[in-house]
């Protein structure tokens, strides 16, 4: 059994969800500054108090249905979202503190915003450890 301490913010990392936002997504028209670009920085503003660690990325290939994010954690589905907008944050992240709660990562319509409610636009399975330690 390997005794050395986590690494930092490992054990932080997995107890928070991780949401992904697209940064350059433009819906529908390009504006001066990507609406994803805004998006994010409207929940960086809020991510740290509601415990979601939140990481800007270039693009999630789903331009159609901007703005774009992935929720994840580790061992739960991961969902990307869409049709996302600055003023959806605070659900935005209330989704998120309901998906960091649930077992498997799923939450309802029934249980989400109701702001949110189309916003799913697929799941992918569980992150899963890439290696395993020796026991």
């Amino acid at each position: 059994m390997n005794d050395l301490p986590a690494g930092p913010n490992r054990e932080t990392q997995a107890d928070r969800p991780t949401l992904h936002v697209c940064v350059t997504c433009r819906r529908p028209a390009p504006e001066a500054v990507p609406l994803g670009r805004t998006l994010y920085e409207t929940l960086l503003d809020k991510a740290n108090a509601a415990e979601v660690i939140l990481q800007p990325v270039s693009c999630l290939a789903a331009c159609g249905s901007g703005c774009t994010a992935t929720i994840s954690m580790p061992g739960k589905w991961v969902w990307l979202l869409g049709r996302l907008d600055p003023e959806k944050a605070d659900d935005i992240l209330t989704y998120a503190g309901l998906y960091a709660a649930s077992k498997t990562g799923t939450v309802m319509p029934s249980k989400r915003p109701s702001s949110l409610n189309d916003m799913i636009l697929g799941r992918f399975p569980a992150l899963l450890p890439t290696s395993q330690e020796p026991t």
